[in-house]
């Protein structure tokens, strides 16, 4: 029989460590959001990407959140004229990064609260173990 607190545990554990990877992630892209290529046509910096699935843990028998792949984003990189830029190229055109500043902050936001709650989940379970066990030793 599975114990539901530690299942919690391990839930809430699977869930902070994709949270923390995502937070990466999103801080490499945020790190990155104005590397433009060294040469003339060269490409910056590409936005990474985070897919999360759901992994069955038997033994648990619960549902665990893990890393699916870390991708890059297909979009267009955004073009600034910069003739001075050593990445611009005839026309004064540099390709930069396809990082939107605002997405990025809003996903660390989310990520950070999400992080929160595991956190949030993993204490009050070891509060109810702990208060199991004060039980148990009173009797």
């Amino acid at each position: 029989m599975v114990d539901p607190l530690s299942a919690s545990l391990r839930i809430a554990g699977s869930g902070l460590h994709a949270q923390s990877q995502r937070m990466r992630v999103v801080s490499e892209n945020l790190a990155n959001a104005n590397s433009t290529g060294n040469t003339p046509g060269a490409r910056p910096y590409t936005r990474k990407t985070v897919t999360f699935k759901s992994e069955m843990d038997r033994a648990l028998n619960a549902e665990l959140v893990e890393i699916k792949a870390i991708g890059t984003d297909r979009s267009d990189y955004r073009i600034e004229h910069d003739p001075s830029n050593p990445a611009a190229d005839a026309d004064g055109n540099v390709k930069m990064p396809n990082v939107n500043t605002l997405i990025e902050l809003a996903d660390m936001r989310e990520a950070s609260r999400s992080y929160e709650a595991g956190l949030q989940v993993m204490k009050q379970s070891r509060t109810m173990i702990n208060q199991t066990i004060d039980l148990l030793r009173s009797r």
